[in-house]
């Protein structure tokens, strides 16, 4: 390790990645700033760091840096529910140390940037404020997903689920926020990719239009004092008042990381580990209880199922079914959506329609676990600090009955409270072997942590189609174009519950919404390739069991992919026109490729295989896809290392594969 002193005088230090193409460099002029730089080009103009934290009537700032400590790390850890078995986590580490005890942590990735506050403050403190800045050199095209639907109008609830607009950063609408990763588009094909990592008792950080040119800056959810139960069915907690702080500290505390994600290709983003490589390590010390799979869900397709001699909805009978579905395709799980509780209360009040006790004992017998849905202000209990009483008793009454997990959903909040309840709620299940599935929040470090967190929302998932207008009555938003938009962005937080799996698939000319017997825009194979494209530890299939097993040939594909992986490669592709994507569990390759609503021919290079034929089971778009979306040609062929596959993709089309 390399020591040296730093006077109150302006400095500037630096730090370089392994591979030396990742230079910061931190400087103290007039106040402390960061810059990035990658093989010499400029991706971060000097960009603030600052925090105002009050100690009684005392408000301190960073401070003056004194000593810095620069090194290299080396490492790696192990990731069993992730896309990889094994995280490398190699970097230039700088650490600056103030006389207002905090610590500047810097990294230099080889692929990114980050740096977070570290306070040693052992006393009680509110953060008044923090400034995190990200300028650039010029009016670069960027990929903003804004907060538009705010929850009963409070700037700062929100579900995390936006659509991208596309535009420079001179034309971003002032004081409009927008959630990260947000994508910035340099010259030369490079992105610069900005995010928050590693969110812990803190609030989540959104960003908005910054004062200097070019610029983005921070902006943080001040800590709410009150909240009222409020909004559809009394499910959301919605501040009506903040305190003049965004979050309170009673001591020594890490604070989340600002970071920055750079890369000459695309499709590097597809397997960048920016944000498992800065979460906190996992704090569950017996994981084999841990089991994703994949789901039979009952809401998107509003359990509508024929040929039965019973009605279908929210009662005994439809679950059985789905039960038996389930077992018949090996799926691991169903889950039992709203509806099953009172609004009020997980533990009393229940449909009686549905008969929990026979669910669970037919789901034992034939190899199949119950997730149940709640709303997260249901089950903490109204208490927003998370009443750990009223989460432990529920977790415990239902582990006890031998529920699999919940869903828990309606977060819509970032806020330092929100943040701070989902990690009790996940310590409290992880405590008794159940999984969770957070809806209305997006990943923030929090599943490494506690990988019994199985997913995330907060995408515009396949349940946006159901609310699209009907043709004529208004323009259709471009969902294919944003399923191969969020691989990039999206998914670079971590895992996300698309609710993948329509078997009703349209074209543009003839999709249009229906709640009741919804469809998807784009062809059946770019469905069936999101179950390798998307990142879900804890995978839907969206639709009906009657539609399923009217297409059971694609439904026995779909059962076969796994939902966590041993290896992935990206292949190819192009932020927000396509991706082309392998991943390996144990000796067998699963293979995609997704374009949005441009018809492309591709090739795709096998040269990862082992040795020796592989038998290659294929998925492709038929030759009359582009005017009936769900045709599709299967077939099998054996290939070799040294094989290029010529794909073919129809608009809105995809391309899947098995090789073993």
């Amino acid at each position: 390790m390399c020591l040296m002193g730093l006077s109150s005088q302006a400095a500037e230090y630096q730090v370089s990645s392994p591979n030396g193409k990742v230079k910061v460099v931190v400087n103290t002029d007039e106040a402390v700033k960061w810059s990035v730089t990658y093989d010499g080009k400029p991706v971060l103009m000097p960009s603030q760091i600052d925090i105002q934290l009050r100690q009684g009537k005392k408000v301190l700032g960073l401070g003056q840096i004194g000593k810095v400590a620069v090194r290299q790390i080396k490492s790696s850890f192990d990731s069993p529910f992730y896309k990889k078995a094994t995280v490398k986590d190699e970097y230039g580490q700088m650490l600056m140390y103030t006389n207002q005890k905090f610590t500047i942590e810097v990294r230099a990735y080889d692929d990114g940037a980050a740096y977070r506050l570290i306070s040693a403050n052992s006393k009680p403190s509110t953060v008044v404020n923090e400034t995190a800045e990200f300028c650039f050199d010029a009016d670069y095209q960027a990929f903003v997903p804004y907060v538009n639907d705010n929850r009963g109008g409070e700037r700062y609830c929100y579900s995390f689920e936006s659509y991208y607009d596309e535009q420079p950063l001179s034309k971003i609408f002032n004081d409009s926020l927008a959630i990260t990763p947000l994508a910035v588009c340099l010259p030369g094909g490079m992105k610069a990719i900005v995010m928050d990592a590693g969110v812990e008792n803190y609030p989540g950080m959104f960003v908005k239009k910054g004062k200097a040119a070019h610029s983005l800056v921070a902006e943080f959810a001040p800590y709410p004092t009150e909240q009222p139960v409020s909004g559809y069915a009394r499910l959301n907690l919605v501040p009506t008042k903040r305190a003049d702080y965004i979050a309170k500290l009673n001591g020594k505390q890490s604070l989340p990381w600002r970071a920055v994600v750079i890369t000459e290709k695309d499709a590097d983003i597809l397997n960048c580990d920016m944000a498992q490589r800065l979460a906190p390590a996992c704090r569950i010390g017996d994981t084999s209880w841990i089991s994703p799979g994949k789901v039979a869900w009952d809401w998107w397709n509003n359990t509508n199922i024929t040929g039965v001699d019973f009605k279908s909805g929210m009662n005994t009978d439809t679950y059985l079914y789905y039960i038996d579905f389930a077992a018949k395709n090996h799926l691991e799980y169903i889950i039992i959506d709203e509806g099953w509780s009172s609004e009020e209360s997980l533990m009393k009040d229940l449909n009686p329609e549905i008969d929990l006790p026979r669910l669970i004992a037919y789901g034992r017998q034939k190899g199949v676990g119950i997730i149940l849905w709640s709303s997260w202000r249901n089950l903490i209990g109204n208490d927003p600090m998370c009443d750990q009483s009223v989460v432990e008793a529920v977790m415990a009454h239902y582990a006890d009955m031998g529920i699999k997990g919940f869903k828990v959903d309606f977060f819509d909040r970032d806020d330092q409270q929100v943040t701070a309840s989902a990690y009790k709620i996940a310590e409290i299940a992880a405590k008794h072997h159940l999984h969770l599935d957070y809806h209305g929040l997006k990943p923030f470090g929090i599943q490494r942590a506690y990988p019994n967190i199985l997913n995330f929302e907060g995408v515009k998932g396949l349940e946006n189609s159901k609310w699209e207008p009907r043709a004529g009555d208004g323009p259709l938003h471009n969902q294919p174009r944003y399923d191969v938009t969020i691989p990039y962005l999206r998914m670079l937080a971590g895992p996300l519950d698309y609710t993948p799996g329509a078997m009703m698939n349209a074209m543009k000319d003839s999709f249009f919404g229906n709640n009741d017997h919804p469809m998807s825009q784009g062809t059946r194979v770019h469905q069936m390739a999101m179950y390798v494209t998307f990142e879900a530890p804890l995978q839907m299939l969206a639709d009906s069991p009657t539609k399923y097993m009217q297409n059971q040939e694609c439904t026995d594909f779909i059962a076969q992919i796994p939902t966590t992986f041993d290896e992935t490669i990206a292949l190819d592709g192009k932020l927000g026109e396509y991706t082309v994507i392998a991943r390996r569990k144990g000796a067998v390759w699963y293979l995609a490729a997704m374009t949005d609503w441009t018809a492309r021919d591709l090739t795709i290079d096998l040269s990862f295989l082992g040795e020796g034929t592989h038998q290659a089971d294929i998925f492709a778009d038929g030759v009359n896809a582009a005017k009936e979306a769900t045709d599709y040609k299967h077939s099998r062929q054996a290939v070799k290392r040294s094989d290029r596959l010529a794909v073919h993709l129809s608009s809105g089309g995809g391309w899947t594969a098995i090789i073993r």
